[in-house]
């Protein structure tokens, strides 16, 4: 019977290292997400919560991977590229709330967006109007036609 060998610290540290390029050269499993854990409404709450921390290409990010489901979220994309006074990503978005849902919000928006920027006046008030229409109860959507109003009258 042979006496245990021990190894020498140095032949340990090679035997080490030659272990550590046997697995590195290795295809290790990965891990792939088929399914979204989170919903649509998730990513959006998650959104508003990185916006408000001033976080908005974080938010970005949310908004866009819930548009997918939930076309209302390109309101919230328009309001963070607004807010980044990146002006036509803003108008792109709004318009496809627009076009996907009606939105009375994202009409209200799109017509500040155009008072803010002080072009296409004419179809600032007309979806000031629309916004109004659709929600009369709406302070805010009137105060937004009452503006434009004002600014065309002078």
């Amino acid at each position: 019977m042979e006496k245990d060998r021990v190894l020498d610290p140095c032949c340990h540290a090679v035997a080490l290292i030659l272990l550590a390029l046997a697995l590195a050269s290795c295809s290790l499993p990965r891990i792939a997400i088929l399914r979204d854990p989170l919903t649509p409404e998730e990513h959006v709450n998650l959104g508003v919560s990185y916006e408000k921390r001033g976080e908005l290409d974080a938010a970005l990010k949310e908004y866009g991977a819930a548009t997918k489901a939930m076309p209302l979220a390109y309101l919230y994309v328009g309001n963070v590229y607004f807010q980044k006074k990146s002006f036509p990503d803003a108008e792109k978005a709004y318009h496809k709330a627009i076009d996907k849902t009606n939105s009375a919000e994202a009409r209200n928006n799109l017509a500040w967006l155009y008072y803010t920027t002080g072009s296409h006046m004419d179809e600032a008030e007309a979806l000031a109007r629309k916004a109004v229409e659709l929600i009369p109860e709406s302070q805010e959507f009137k105060d937004t036609l009452s503006k434009i109003e004002e600014s065309r009258r002078q």
